[in-house]
């Protein structure tokens, strides 16, 4: 059977969690879905070199769940990430998953979050924990958490906590966790200090490696806008009328511009709301709650956010500047096109950044339409 033809029914899951992929309208398990899943519920470790965007999440959570045992009252699985973002992200996807899973408790650990709060959660009894890394090891440190029994840990992003400088929290958390554990690393990128964790703690894994198919690619129609810097919050708006867009996210490069434009389409009378990195954590989950709930149409954010943002009904993303690093741009337009859903990404391109946008479509191998900004 070719791993186009493998279907969910084949990767033999419990009823609950088909259930749940269902009801969320997910029919096709992605290719790092089809190799992964196999190998995860057969109890190998896995080393999966797989990019942002191709389904991971599901890849590492459903086996997780598949092998739960309810009766018991301690962590067995464990997901380390690089954001908070991301953590809430993942935690809210497993508790999708798990709907119809009974007693299943799931738990984002984050740094800006009150210890407090947190010691309440982990007070429940979680059996899966979603955690930052630091995070994580203050709480370990305090007694709060005990991780000394889990069945399944998973580093996801792996080469993005490097980045973050998280390699020796990853080494800590690794030791005081069984030895016998079961690890899934994902990582887009393999650099050696990641190579190292492998050889050092992975013997005997299963590799897969992930290129993205065109079908795993979500659904998304992708424009270049070539337009002078001040006309593009006019062309916004027409996009927006011309195209019937109701649920967008326009992303900038900076604070200041996020604020600047943020203000200039409320002045257009649209409704708007704006995520930064100097805006704290409650705020930006209740931004992101009422984003969810349809409060306002319109989130003006930075790359700070663009991982964690994960809301289904979102029909379009507009670039109104042009990201500063390459893969920032696959990040940004993969807001869109969720859940099965098709999605339109815009990118306004002055004269001077050009030169930026030709490197990004060499560097992702997209291939944007010039849209033709004559009818706007």
């Amino acid at each position: 059977m070719s791993n186009n033809e493998i279907t969910f029914e084949d990767l033999d899951l419990s009823p609950e969690v088909m259930n749940s992929l269902k009801k969320m309208g997910v029919k096709r398990p992605t290719t790092v879905q089809q190799k992964a899943i196999p190998l995860l519920m057969d109890n190998l470790s896995v080393i999966a070199k797989a990019p942002t965007g191709t389904g991971k999440t599901f890849a590492f959570s459903i086996p997780i769940l598949e092998y739960l045992n309810m009766k018991e009252k301690f962590v067995q699985g464990l997901i380390l990430c690089p954001t908070r973002e991301l953590a809430l992200q993942i935690a809210a996807e497993i508790r999708g998953l798990a709907k119809f899973i009974k007693g299943v408790n799931v738990c984002a650990i984050i740094g800006g979050q009150s210890m407090n709060v947190q010691a309440e959660k982990l007070r429940k009894k979680p059996q899966i924990v979603v955690a930052t890394p630091g995070r994580l090891l203050d709480l370990v440190e305090r007694k709060l958490i005990d991780i000394s029994n889990i069945y399944t840990l998973v580093l996801d992003e792996a080469d993005e906590m490097l980045k973050m400088g998280f390699i020796r929290d990853i080494k800590r958390v690794i030791a005081i966790t069984p030895g016998d554990k079961q690890i899934a690393l994902f990582s887009a990128t393999m650099p050696r200090e990641i190579q190292d964790i492998i050889w050092q703690f992975m013997d005997g894994a299963a590799e897969i490696d992930v290129m993205p198919k065109a079908e795993d690619h979500p659904d998304i129609a992708e424009y270049v806008v070539e337009i002078p810097e001040k006309d593009k919050v006019k062309a916004i708006l027409s996009i927006m009328e011309k195209e019937q867009i109701k649920k967008a996210i326009v992303f900038c490069n900076t604070k200041m511009q996020t604020e600047k434009i943020c203000c200039q389409l409320e002045l257009k009378g649209l409704s708007c709301q704006m995520l930064h990195g100097s805006i704290g954590q409650g705020t930006r989950n209740r931004v992101m709650d009422m984003y969810r709930k349809n409060k306002f149409d319109i989130l003006v954010a930075t790359d700070v956010i663009a991982r964690g943002i994960d809301v289904d009904d979102i029909e379009a993303v507009f670039n109104h500047d042009i990201p500063n690093e390459n893969e920032f741009y696959l990040h940004r337009i993969g807001r869109t096109a969720r859940a099965g859903k098709s999605g339109k990404a815009y990118s306004f391109v002055s004269y001077k950044e050009r030169e930026r946008m030709d490197e990004i479509i060499r560097y992702t191998a997209c291939n944007p339409d010039i849209y033709d900004v004559e009818n706007l």
